[in-house]
């Protein structure tokens, strides 16, 4: 991406050379120092959860921290790292109960686990390709839905489709419900309520054509336009039907 190239680069040999999660697993060789990986990537989330994701800079991140820019730089190589580590710290939220062991239940918790984490930690949406970082958590989570749906007679290609559907419908679901949510706040909408009234003027005129009358209809009787959590239920159940009914499962 255009501008990553500053920030995301080596600098002689201050630059780690093994994988980010090979350190991160191995030993600390200084186990009473402040600054680990660990740290670093809780004090991102810290940051991005108080102020959003653009806060999050290197030199940002060095002074919550209390060390200088170059120290951060001898633990992550840059941005890229720094994304992964703040990914591998939210999915970290998203364990599945072990008693969940029905392949549905499997794929419907995610689901719903993958909401929860986005709507406390709304950035999530714009960390840059961010359903494909790589990390061992995101790796566990995909191995915990694969692994459900292992032995039910699908082959691999078919294991992992369900998979990301129904991450894909959870990722996309979320990300509108929080788009929606930022876009009201910021209106100074508080409620529904608020907003329908806010926009009034605009949807009365839009009715009034006649050209809309089916959503005219759900406009007028529909009991559940507030209740995101009915609908995104709702939602991955369909998902989850569908995926029911196509493999045969």
């Amino acid at each position: 991406m255009a501008g990553q190239k500053k920030d995301s680069g080596k600098s002689g040999s201050t630059g780690p050379d093994t994988s980010l999660w090979q350190r991160l697993e191995q030993p600390a060789a200084a186990p009473r120092a402040s600054l680990t990986l660990e740290r670093i990537g809780a004090v991102a989330v810290e940051i991005a959860d108080a102020e959003g994701f653009a806060a999050v800079t290197m030199r940002r991140l060095a002074t919550e921290l209390g060390v200088a820019p170059m120290a951060a730089y001898r633990h992550v190589s840059g941005k890229d790292d720094l994304w992964a580590l703040m990914a591998e710290r939210v999915t970290a939220e998203m364990r599945i109960p072990d008693e969940v062991t029905a392949w549905r239940e499997v794929l419907r918790t995610f689901g719903l686990l993958t909401r929860d984490m986005m709507l406390r930690h709304p950035w999530v949406g714009q960390l840059p390709t961010h359903l494909f970082v790589l990390t061992p958590g995101r790796l566990a989570v995909a191995e915990r839905q694969l692994a459900a749906l292992d032995g039910l007679g699908l082959d691999e290609d078919s294991m992992m489709v369900a998979f990301r559907t129904v991450s894909a419908f959870a990722h996309g679901a979320a990300q509108s419900e929080v788009a929606v949510r930022e876009w009201t706040q910021s209106a100074g909408w508080s409620s529904g309520d608020e907003t329908r009234l806010g926009l009034a003027p605009q949807m009365m005129y839009l009715m009034e054509t006649g050209r809309y009358p089916t959503y005219r209809r759900y406009g007028q009787r529909a009991t559940r336009k507030d209740d995101a959590t009915w609908a995104f239920e709702t939602g991955l159940d369909c998902v989850l039907d569908g995926i029911a009914a196509r493999f045969d499962i």
